[in-house]
């Protein structure tokens, strides 16, 4: 059974952080590419940052480059998003997905988490 579980979600101050994590069960995880996206109510799902299987390249959305970094640990079949210097635009259900290589023919998504950036 496929799972995306994330995590870390919650409530933070304009300026804080968050680290959302991402564990993943039932395919051979090394072999996805990961990536971020996120819905703000009234909004569409926006893709945030993507990693490529063994982690050697990221991207970013022009939004979130140079405040969030995406990374990954294959040991542990997980995704991250370390999220810096949020602000209350960043308010937004966070998702995980996966697809397959080379052509992204299989993709699983997660339940999502909430993230609330307000003061």
């Amino acid at each position: 059974q496929v799972q995306l579980v994330e995590s870390g979600g919650g409530l933070v101050q304009p300026g804080g952080s968050l680290r959302l994590s991402c564990a993943a069960s039932g395919f051979t995880f090394s072999r996805y590419t990961m990536s971020w996206y996120r819905q703000a109510p009234g909004k569409e799902r926006e893709l945030l940052a993507g990693i490529t299987t063994a982690g050697g390249t990221t991207n970013y959305a022009d939004s979130v480059k140079g405040r969030f970094t995406i990374s990954r640990d294959n040991t542990k079949n997980t995704v991250y998003l370390q999220m810096n210097s949020l602000e209350p635009d960043d308010t937004a259900v966070y998702y995980c997905r996966a697809a397959s290589t080379p052509r992204g023919t299989r993709t699983y998504w997660g339940q999502g988490t909430q993230v609330t950036v307000s003061s």
